[in-house]
């Protein structure tokens, strides 16, 4: 006879601790998998997604050309303010307005020759 024995219930004691720490092993895993991803996925918005880097600097560009595009146009607005004042009642400049009508309707003195 054996000098120690155990009773079964201590033999299911047993079975039950291991696989207790079996479980605990894999959820482990599982929970820094989960952890890892996570921090993966969230790594790759704030680089590509809608409000990450690259879109940000893409907006930056836009932006730039849409600033460069808004001076020209305000330039021609400038430029175009400038001429309807000079052409104006108050304000009547009559080479602009001998430009205009040559440009315009076509109009020639009588002492001019067209070439084409």
């Amino acid at each position: 006879m054996p000098l120690y024995t155990k009773s079964p219930a201590e033999v299911n004691k047993g079975s039950v601790m291991s696989s207790i720490q079996n479980t605990s092993g894999y959820s482990a895993v599982i929970y820094f998998t989960v952890i890892f991803l996570l921090g993966c996925y969230f790594t790759f918005a704030s680089v590509q997604g809608d409000y990450g880097l690259f879109r940000r600097v893409q907006l930056q560009a836009e932006t730039a050309e849409l600033e460069k595009q808004r001076d020209l146009l305000l330039t021609e607005i400038l430029a175009m303010r400038n001429k309807t004042h000079r052409l104006s009642d108050g304000y009547l400049d009559l080479e602009l307005l001998d430009q205009q009508a040559r440009d315009v309707l076509g109009l020639l003195r009588t002492d001019e020759l067209v070439i084409r």
